[in-house]
């Protein structure tokens, strides 16, 4: 079975850094109809064409997020965005709401059934098929059911509107939710920031005191923070996860910046190829989780693929990776025939032997090491802040990308 790899873009940035680290398609949002209307940086409408043109360049399929809790004040946008997205070539749209749906279809726009559907029995897929031919399963589901499900749209040949069987598409990386498949309303009753509009503003990632009524004795839960779950990783058992009949793996992460795009979308690629394979084993797995860790995350868990019957909770309020990147400096100009990269030092400095990435919104993502520094009158083992340096890089810079210290934690 072909498995394609879908990574999340929530800039340029990462977009680009997706497509260099091998992904198979991406998925974004655009203004404010998506679950990540606010903590990711958002494209417009006028990004479509660029993006649709990129994806055909670099042969990636681009699917546009619009999976919000939509309200009739929102139909003449969400009619616009998908006949946008439709006419600037996206290849599809990720929907949840009927109105998308069934506009979508109306205008012959492929759809792609979202996770905030909640899809967890065969017969929903059957429902979906009129619309979709992908389908987003429930986070909730473990790998048992899962394989229940894609051998019955086998068994009862569920065809999509493109004339093929239902695909099966599931997280395989990244944040979890505390509620069934992200449909939450905490942040709307506390702060009136609906999380199913894309305004959640994780205060179930907050720690909290309990108050006893009775004789105001309070509690400070410090031993865990217990809504926040620990991130999804499923790197060391895809190969359950392909055979139980998922066909699309999905990074979870738009708001997130190209350094954790790019180390994840480059981990589960370099997984799935060598899957079927001998390349496939502990040493390369222990390897990914590794890399894994040196960005983004709150810790690693299986979700509930294996059956688990209780999540596992983050005992910390942030990130837990193992590097943090320091900016340094802004890029300069790229002189192609030595392959040096001139930068303006414009925070702490810089030193030889260390670890450095660059990222911008076409360079994407570039991970070196230093290995000279040269300032105008001649070689230097450091660059200061205010100085303009030059280093060797393999790869073209870009006027204003930005150039970050990785440094262990």
């Amino acid at each position: 079975m072909n498995v394609e790899l879908m990574s999340p873009a929530g800039s340029y940035e990462a977009l680009m850094s997706a497509i260099k680290a091998g992904c198979d398609s991406i998925y974004f949002g655009i203004e404010q109809l998506n679950m990540r209307a606010r903590s990711s940086n958002n494209f417009t409408l006028e990004d479509l064409k660029k993006i649709a043109a990129i994806g055909k360049e670099q042969q990636v399929k681009m699917y546009l997020t619009l999976n919000t809790i939509l309200y009739q004040h929102d139909m003449n946008l969400m009619k616009t965005i998908v006949q946008a997205a439709k006419d600037d070539g996206i290849n599809a749209v990720i929907a949840s709401d009927f109105a998308v749906m069934q506009f979508a279809k109306s205008i012959g726009m492929p759809v792609h059934i979202s996770t905030q559907a909640n899809v967890t029995n065969v017969e929903t897929v059957a429902f979906f098929a009129a619309f979709a031919d992908v389908v987003v399963l429930s986070r909730e589901l473990s790998l048992k059911q899962v394989a229940e499900i894609s051998r019955e749209i086998e068994r009862q040949q569920i065809i999509g509107p493109s004339g093929n069987l239902v695909r099966l598409e599931v997280f395989a990386h990244g944040a979890l939710c505390m509620a069934v498949s992200g449909k939450c309303y905490l942040s709307l009753h506390s702060h009136f920031a609906s999380a199913n509009r894309g305004a959640c503003i994780q205060n179930c990632r907050h720690s909290y005191i309990v108050t006893d009524k009775e004789d105001g004795t309070e509690y400070e839960l410090d031993n865990e923070y217990i809504m926040s779950a620990k991130d999804l990783c499923t790197i060391d058992f895809i190969d359950q996860i392909v055979a139980a009949g998922v066909s699309v793996l999905k990074i979870e992460g738009r708001g997130r910046a190209s350094d954790y795009v790019y180390t994840t979308t480059q981990c589960y690629r370099e997984a799935i190829d060598a899957l079927g394979t001998e390349a496939y084993n502990l040493k390369a797995i222990q390897n990914w989780k590794e890399r894994l860790s040196t960005v983004f995350n709150r810790g690693f868990w299986d979700g509930y693929y294996l059956g688990r019957q209780m999540g596992e909770w983050s005992n910390v309020p942030g990130s837990v990776a193992t590097q943090k990147k320091i900016y340094i400096a802004k890029g300069l100009h790229y002189y192609d025939k030595i392959g040096v990269a001139e930068f303006d030092c414009e925070a702490y400095s810089l030193k030889v032997g260390d670890k450095i990435i660059v990222t911008g919104p076409t360079t994407g993502y570039i991970e070196s090491e230093v290995q000279s520094i040269h300032l105008d009158d001649g070689p230097t083992d450091e660059a200061k802040k205010g100085q303009i340096f030059s280093i060797a890089l393999p790869e073209k810079i870009r006027p204003s990308d930005k150039l970050y210290k990785l440094v262990s934690e």
